[in-house]
């Protein structure tokens, strides 16, 4: 059997996503050897800035991409909500294995949920989507910027400089975390961001050996539900610089419901939409188009010129 070469960030997480996904290869594929290259990426270097300001999607991906076109690496991990809509050429997702929980969380200093903050609470989060919900549920809250990994992210919590923090119930569910967690956020509050709680394994498109194993990781429904949702961020050339989210869901028929968000990152408007369909491109644009309809649109383009500013 061959020898493949995994890329992976350096983070504690994507270090556990990526033995995650080893493991289960080793499953398919006993005989074959596996080799993780830890990739240092712009996102990890840059941490004393706001995403939406050093340029949001692709800053985890990019070296990682790299690597993949050199062929010092064969395939790479990642999460899905870090890939931008649109793929470089030359490159696939490989496989989307069975996506986990998708929610946001609250983790408060004394386990309070997100309607017993005190009036006034400081809440941490680097995520426009995500103030802007939190915003547009509670005005009163006070939002400021949280950058860095789980475990730093935690420590500010617990060291008084938050209220509560908003993060992925997927990541602390990966690195054993969930005991910490004080509410799961209904995505009736938070929709969650494209692609969350599920994980993409890039390849070169022209890699055959490798498609074919990791084809065999692909979870149909987990699929079909992040592409419409990531069909949805494409219609609206969305990145990590603008409130956007989006959830579907896919039934045992193969009817994917997808609900898509659109808010100002005050979250005094908040646009959403939600429609069934069973072509997941289809629905993606048709729910974008009907955000747009209701407006959207002025407000993506104003949180753009501001992000330029």
């Amino acid at each position: 059997m061959g020898k493949w070469k995994v890329g992976t960030r350096r983070s504690k997480l994507a270090l556990t996503q990526t033995k995650w996904v080893v493991a289960k290869l080793q499953e398919i594929a006993p005989e074959a050897d596996f080799e993780l290259h830890e990739i240092v990426t712009k996102g990890d270097r840059i941490l004393d800035v706001t995403l939406s300001k050093v340029g949001g999607k692709g800053l985890f991906v990019k070296e990682i991409e790299q690597s993949l076109y050199d062929k010092e690496t064969d395939l790479a991990v990642h999460s899905l909500k870090d890939m931008p809509a649109e793929l470089p050429e030359g490159l696939v997702i490989g496989a989307i294995p069975k996506r986990v929980d998708p929610r946001d969380v609250l983790l408060s200093l004394d386990g309070k949920t997100l309607d017993e903050l005190r009036e006034g609470a400081l809440v941490g989060t680097s995520s426009l989507r995500r103030s802007a919900q939190i915003l547009a549920h509670r005005p009163d809250i006070q939002i400021e910027s949280l950058r860095g990994n789980i475990d730093t992210r935690i420590r500010k919590l617990e060291e008084g400089n938050f209220d509560a923090i908003i993060l992925a119930a997927a990541g602390l569910e990966r690195v054993q975390y969930a005991g910490n967690i004080s509410q799961y956020l209904p995505v009736e509050i938070s929709l969650p961001a494209v692609g969350q709680g599920a994980l993409a394994i890039e390849c070169r498109a022209d890699d055959e050996e490798t498609l074919a194993l990791l084809k065999q990781l692909d979870d149909e429904p987990t699929r079909l539900a992040v592409t419409a949702e990531r069909s949805f961020l494409h219609k609206l050339q969305g990145g990590c610089q603008v409130p956007i989210g989006a959830y579907a869901t896919v039934d045992e028929a193969k009817q994917i419901t997808l609900t898509g968000m659109v808010g100002s990152p005050d979250g005094k408007q908040l646009f959403k939409n939600t429609a069934t369909g069973t072509d997941a491109l289809a629905l993606g644009v048709q729910v974008a188009e009907a955000l747009l309809a209701q407006g959207a649109g002025e407000v993506l383009a104003q949180v753009l010129r501001e992000n330029q500013e």
